[in-house]
Parts: C-alpha cells; sequence; structure tokens
C-alpha cells in the first residue's frame, strides 16, 4: 500500500521587487546591464551624458605669441570661457584653468602654459586629474591645411604636422580624441610654415577673426550637446573650399 506523499506549501511569489533573485546571472542584475548599454549607446550618438568634459585650446604663453596664428586654440578658449562665466586660472600640470558649464555641459577649460611642443604632458595631466578618457577631451587647434575661416572637426587621426597635436598623441597613449580645426591657410610664397604660423593674422584676417572664433566656440557646443555626426552636419559647409564630408 502506497503512502500519499506530504503536499508541499505552495510557493509564494515576490511581493516586491527587492524579493526578486538578484544574484549573478539574475534577471535584475541581466535588466541593468541591458539598461546601462542603452543608455552609453545612446550617450555615444548624441554626446549628452551630463558628465564632464575637458576642452583644451593649444597655443604658445606669452604675450609675444598672443595674436600669433599659432594660437588660434587660445583664442577659441578664451571665447568658450566668456560664455561659461568663467576665468582662466594658473593651477597644476602647467596649465590655465577655468571650470563652468556650456549649453548645461559641466566643462574644464585648458590652456597648456608651456609651448606648443610640450602640451602634451598639460593635457594628459589634466585628463589625470579630472579622470577623464580621451573620449572626453577636446583640442582645439590651428590647421595649415585648411582655408582660413574654415572649421573642421573629426574624432581620431593623425596630427598633419602640428607639433602640439603631435605631443599630446604621445602622452596620452592615443589618438582617439576630438579635435576642432581652424583653417589658418598655407604660407605665401615660399614662406616657411613654421614662420607662418608664428606670425599675427593679417589686417584683413583680423576684420574677419572674430567671427571664425564664435563659429568654432558654436561648434565645440554643438559637440559637446549634440555629438560629432550634427557638428559635422552643422559646421562642414558653406565655407571657402570647404568639402561638407571633409575630415
Amino acid at each position: 500500500m502506497r503512502l500519499p506523499l506530504p503536499e508541499s506549501p505552495p510557493k509564494r511569489l515576490p511581493s516586491s521587487p527587492a524579493e526578486v533573485h538578484d544574484g549573478p546571472g539574475g534577471p535584475v542584475e541581466q535588466l541593468g546591464r541591458l539598461l546601462r548599454a542603452a543608455r552609453l549607446r545612446r550617450a555615444a550618438r548624441v554626446g549628452m551624458t551630463g558628465e564632464r568634459w575637458l576642452v583644451v585650446g593649444l597655443g604658445n604663453p606669452g604675450p609675444g605669441y598672443a595674436a600669433n596664428r599659432h594660437n588660434a586654440g587660445y583664442m577659441v578658449a578664451d571665447v568658450l570661457a566668456a560664455r561659461a562665466g568663467a576665468r582662466f586660472r594658473a593651477g597644476k600640470f602647467q596649465a590655465a584653468v577655468a571650470e563652468g558649464r556650456l549649453a548645461g555641459q559641466p566643462v574644464t577649460l585648458g590652456k597648456p602654459l608651456t609651448f606648443m611642443n610640450l602640451s602634451g604632458g598639460p593635457v594628459a595631466g589634466l585628463c589625470r586629474y579630472y579622470r577623464l578618457p580621451a573620449g572626453r577631451l577636446v583640442v582645439i587647434h590651428d590647421e595649415l591645411d585648411l582655408p582660413f575661416g574654415t572649421v573642421r572637426l573629426k574624432l581620431g587621426g593623425g596630427d598633419n604636422g602640428h607639433n602640439g597635436l603631435r605631443a599630446v598623441t604621445a602622452s596620452l597613449g592615443t589618438r582617439e580624441y576630438y579635435r576642432i580645426r581652424l583653417g589658418i591657410g598655407r604660407p605665401p610664397g615660399r614662406m616657411d610654415p613654421a614662420v607662418f604660423v608664428l606670425r599675427d593674422y593679417s589686417a584683413a584676417e583680423r576684420k574677419e577673426l572674430p567671427l571664425l572664433l564664435d563659429r568654432a566656440a558654436d561648434a565645440a557646443e554643438v559637440l559637446l550637446t549634440q555629438g560629432l555626426a550634427a557638428a559635422q552636419n552643422a559646421f562642414h559647409g558653406g565655407v571657402p573650399g570647404g568639402d561638407k564630408n571633409s575630415l
């Protein structure tokens, strides 16, 4: 004669999310991973995470270089600082630093206080201090191979002979950071490019320079808030000799 098996008590459904199993590989953990991945993908598409950016303008320190073509990056950084209501102060890592917000995004603005070919140390030092990856860095610089008045944006790539970029790439150990390039054009005749970049803008160029600096600053804000593709679409057209798809 078989004895009846005792009935097991009915299983109780969890009454709150806290009672759902959340061990390794559990459904809550898996859902969390999916949500985090989706947020990262969305942030990568539009560039809007609310996390800090480091925006660095390259140039040479000192009044003797202030109006040089090679100091275009410094000039744009000054425009951005004015927009953020911030003032540059000499800080760590041989860099002048200003902190504020641009279009709602928290930013640290930097200007290396070394000469151009030593810019890498200050930039890398600021990245380490703020714990920012190269993908949160924007470097603004002059570009010989773009006509004056041109603004171009890119992620990664070579340095095209620019000593400041070469130093930044060497110190970071990667090329994968954003660049905003301000065209200064090629030198006239047989002038050495190294001499040309250390000359002040011409009288005619100086009349247009404020508009160019504002345009570059606008490009930086769009990059930070809407991402690279949107910034390229907005600023890669309508300039002398420009090609919308040029990087």
